[in-house]
């Protein structure tokens, strides 16, 4: 199918790790890597599973110091399947010779295929054809099937399945050295005479965790009467299906696989219940079928069409299969946040970062149910929130930087520097501006849908928290007549504190000053917007004050931002005192300087020395916001704001970012739209290619980078679409349209969905009638109309210059 395949057509050891990770199958609730089924944890292969909120805590001992840290737990390896002929050594890649490979992801049926031709030692040739899924329709059942061709010979076959509990946790060469054990056994048992089951818990969390698996052998007049073995220990069990095949003579077998957790609704027993499901399973065709229509359902309301431009309509269409096996409609009946490398991968021990800012807009207007349940996630760790403001003698909500199970702090006090193999001490913690992240991502939600529902029960309370906090930190400085905030790190990440200085943080981040004057005129939005009596009783609950509704008011005017000369907005206050780096001489010394943090503490120098940035940092504030947004809050605060603000600073900033984190791109893509289109799309590309490239040396097969590929979407509607949400109309200002010539792309806003196609110098809007649509406000430039269900309308748009 053109333009929904992702294929690789040899085996390269080297990339397989890669491949992995690209190739995931899931479906919002567990992932697994696209590891052939008959591998194991190797170096070169890493067949992981995981699961939304399987954490566990374990303590490495560190030169004598206990270290503690939360990962997302490796779980039972249900793939397990080996083939053995004539009773010899099971088939691997290193004891055959490989005569044809091809490894494929189908896209729109979110199906991992692989055909592989090989001839073993004895010269018996063999033709193997794998089809996988992870069930979309039913999220507990996993399914595998292998097609098996004797090409030149007939035989006895037999076919070792297994689950496998006895992995841990080692798919991140940096955390070698910490703790990968997270699994105890519980026990192995069957289910009658075709059904094997596993379950292990965690070892401090204690989530149990079961698989069950059936398998079947068919031929061409139906199933077969195996003979079957078994075997099991007490985190290990395996069958053994032996049976006969006949040159040229397809033998299929089938492993359907149930995967349930201790936190599971609706459950009994962990085990029981994996049982009875898999049990219950039809064959893997029946349980394709219905797999491919839920696929079907989900790409109806998210695939973006972009004619003419193959590379980027199969990128785009991959990210977005990456998105939704991560967080699908299943996923909002969870308490899960957003990993920020999905759940492919061990990287960044799968805790939820800030990167749901780059994650959400894409949600909000085709799924908004998902994206209100993962913000649930955030909600239900409030009061976590809370403690940790009052622990760090502030008031209100203060949230983590890294978040896992129960939303405390999970930021690692060491790093591990790969370039120098030492730990370093790791300050990231202070990036507070997680915080301001929520609070906006809160608000979009509520722009998006119009939940008045969600913000007056669970919205509000966390804003205005996060509100509170905000004006507990800040400091009114009466020297300069300014609020000021200390002590904290922005985006960027590489700057951790001053120069020779013992005192973690800088003070005034722009970008973290800029968002809480925004937040605190906000906030005041948010009590405007309650009924009275929740006002009032919410008020009274998280006790707050009127002279604190008072202190946003004065914030929202008198928030210091510092600036350098000729309009260009500091990074942070003494951002323009730091030295200047050598740029060229690091680039002719090393092949890739995204991570110059990481190049510097190396060589014993301090990236705190010098003006640069790891990604975007001030210049974010131009991405998340309109001109008119941002240029109302800098004249509210009394800061000239000019559009030549956007180009200035954009130019300063970009000859001294090093883009380490692929999220930058995006950012400065979009920023890039309006004033350097060339710039924006050559930036959008190396966005769009980061991950199935891995740009960045190694870290994809890790785990993907969910907030990248959401933000190539986001870039499309929010960037080149430009849409914004003003007075309850959502306007559109279509950028870059001689590259994107009839994109369009489905949205639902407020409840209604609709079509929207850009194209021979019009803006097409069309209205679905799903029944429950209601009239919309649709805006280009200064003509704005309300369409209703089953409606549509052509705008005129300005041709691009």
């Amino acid at each position: 199918m053109k333009n929904w395949t992702l294929a690789y057509d040899s085996f390269d050891p080297e990339e397989e790790g890669l491949r992995e990770a690209m190739t995931s199958t899931g479906n919002g609730y567990f992932c697994t890597r696209g590891a052939f089924a008959w591998t194991e944890a190797d170096g070169v292969h890493y067949p992981g599973t995981y699961v939304h909120g399987g954490f566990n805590r374990e303590t490495t001992i560190m030169a004598g110091q206990p270290v503690l840290n939360e990962d997302l737990v490796n779980l039972p390896n249900w793939l397990l399947l080996e083939i053995r002929i004539e009773g010899e050594e099971a088939i691997r890649m290193d004891n055959v010779e490989l005569l044809s490979y091809r490894h494929e992801l189908d896209i729109k049926n979110a199906v991992l295929w692989r055909n592989l031709s090989f001839r073993d030692r004895a010269g018996r040739e063999t033709t193997l054809e794998t089809r996988r899924i992870i069930s979309m329709s039913d999220k507990h059942i996993g399914a595998l099937e292998w097609k098996i061709v004797a090409e030149n010979w007939s035989g006895t076959v037999e076919a070792i399945t297994a689950l496998d509990g006895r992995v841990t946790n080692k798919g991140v060469a940096r955390y070698k050295d910490l703790e990968g054990r997270h699994l105890d056994p519980v026990t192995p048992r069957t289910f009658g005479p075709e059904i094997i089951a596993l379950e292990a818990r965690t070892r401090q969390s204690r989530i149990y965790v079961a698989e069950a698996a059936r398998t079947r052998v068919y031929g061409e007049e139906g199933m077969l009467d195996v003979r079957r073995g078994l075997y099991q220990m007490q985190d290990y069990i395996h069958q053994v299906l032996s049976f006969e095949v006949e040159e040229k003579k397809p033998v299929r077998v089938e492993k359907m696989v149930a995967f349930y957790t201790s936190r599971d609704n609706a459950l009994n027993e962990p085990l029981a219940n994996a049982g009875k499901a898999v049990g219950r399973c039809g064959t893997f065709d029946e349980t394709l079928d219905g797999h491919v229509r839920a696929w079907g359902e989900l790409w109806d309301v998210c695939d973006v069409l972009v004619p003419g431009n193959d590379r980027v309509q199969l990128l785009l269409r991959l990210h977005i299969y990456q998105i939704l096996q991560v967080c699908s409609p299943h996923t909002a009946d969870l308490d899960a946040g957003v990993p920020a490398r999905g759940l492919n991968g061990e990287a960044y021990r799968g805790h939820v970062f800030w990167d749901e800012l780059y994650i959400y807009p894409f949600l909000n207007f085709r799924f908004p149910e998902i994206t209100r349940g993962l913000l649930m996630y955030r909600y239900r760790r409030l009061d976590e929130a809370r403690a940790a403001a009052r622990e760090a003698g502030y008031v209100g909500a203060m949230y983590p930087w890294q978040s896992g199970s129960d939303g405390q702090e999970e930021t690692q006090t060491v790093h591990l520097n790969p370039e120098s193999g030492k730990w370093d001490p790791d300050m990231s913690h202070n990036q507070r501006h997680v915080s301001a992240a929520i609070f906006y991502n809160v608000w979009q939600y509520y722009q998006a849908t119009g939940d008045s529902e969600f913000l007056f029960d669970y919205g509000a309370e966390m804003m205005l928290e996060i509100a509170r906090f905000w004006s507990s930190i800040a400091h009114f400085n009466e020297e300069r007549g300014r609020y000021e905030i200390h002590g904290v790190m922005g985006p960027d990440e590489f700057h951790e504190k001053y120069p020779d200085s013992d005192e973690e943080g800088l003070r005034n981040n722009a970008y973290t000053n800029v968002m809480v004057a925004w937040i605190s005129r906000t906030a005041q939005e948010i009590l405007d917007l309650l009924p009275e009596r929740r006002r009032r009783s919410l008020g009274e609950r998280i006790g707050l004050k009127e002279e604190e509704v008072r202190t946003w008011e004065d914030m929202s005017r008198k928030m210091f931002v510092p600036f350098q000369e000729d309009g260009i907005i500091s990074q942070f206050e003494g951002y323009e005192d730091l030295e200047e780096l050598d740029w060229d001489a690091y680039r002719d010394k090393h092949d890739n300087i995204q991570r110059l943090d990481r190049i510097l503490k190396a060589e014993g120098d301090d990236p705190d020395r010098y003006k640069l940035a790891k990604q975007a940092d001030t210049v974010l504030l131009f991405f998340l916001f309109s001109e008119r947004e941002l240029k109302g809050v800098f004249e509210r605060l009394g800061y000239d704001y000019t559009p030549e603000m956007v180009r200035k600073n954009i130019d300063y900033y970009d000859h001294r970012t090093s883009h380490g984190s692929t999220l930058s791109f995006v950012a400065h893509a979009g920023i890039l739209a309006d004033t350097d289109p060339d710039s924006s799309w050559e930036r959008y590309m190396v966005a769009l290619e980061s991950d199935i490239g891995d740009i960045q040396g190694g870290t994809t097969r890790e785990g993907i980078h969910l907030g990248v590929m959401a933000g190539t979407l986001d870039l499309l509607q929010r960037g080149y679409m430009g849409s914004e949400i003003r007075d309850g109309v959502l306007y559109f200002d279509p950028k870059l349209k001689d590259r994107l010539e009839g994109l369009s792309f489905s949205m639902r806003f407020r409840g209604t969905p609709f079509d929207v196609k850009v194209g021979a110098g019009k803006l097409t809007v069309t209205a679905q009638d799903d029944g429950f649509g209601k009239r919309i406000k649709i805006g280009v430039g200064e003509e704005v109309r309300e369409i209703e269900a089953g409606e549509a309308y052509d705008f005129d748009v300005i041709p691009d210059e």
